[in-house]
């Protein structure tokens, strides 16, 4: 017997047992009585994030290496474009919070401060993580003065989630 026919005839017996067994309980509660067959109450599992279903979407984006700065800082700006009203977080943490520092300079040599000046006059949130700056043994005043500071850019980043309804982008 092929191993196709094996699993029909298979699928076949399990099918026969599931079809028996309710044909059991249904002729079961069919003579219990004349009382109508037990309803059972079921709670329906929603999975849906409620705070998507809010009114302007929001958005956390992580940054968790210095090379991919550029290129989240435009995919936030583009977002924008298209989203103008949205809610946009930038989280970073590892050396993707170097381009939030002070005296941080692109690949053209230009202050990675302007682009993010701009994007929160845009009304985006940076966050740097606190245990990054501390395993650099770095103090908070080498942070730009408009961005955040979160103890944890993992629990932020989840919290942003679980409790604010962000959606996540991870590049």
């Amino acid at each position: 017997m092929s191993f196709r026919a094996a699993l029909a005839v298979g699928a076949t017996a399990i099918g026969l047992v599931l079809a028996s067994a309710v044909g059991a309980q249904s002729s079961e509660s069919a003579t219990v009585g004349s009382a109508a067959p037990a309803v059972q109450e079921q709670k329906k599992l929603d999975c849906t994030n409620k705070g998507a279903q809010a009114s302007k979407p929001k958005v956390v984006f992580q940054v968790n290496r210095a090379e991919d700065a550029p290129l989240i800082l435009r995919f936030v700006t583009n977002y924008l474009k298209s989203e103008p009203d949205a809610e946009v977080t930038v989280v970073g943490y590892a050396s993707g919070i170097d381009f939030m520092l002070k005296d941080a300079k692109d690949g053209d040599g230009k202050a990675y401060a302007a682009q993010v000046n701009r994007l929160l006059d845009m009304g985006v949130m940076f966050k740097v993580c606190n245990n990054t700056l501390k395993a650099r043994s770095a103090s908070p005043d080498v942070v730009l003065a408009s961005v955040g500071i979160v103890p944890s850019a993992v629990n932020e980043i989840v919290r942003l989630q679980t409790q604010e309804g962000y959606s996540y982008f991870r590049h």
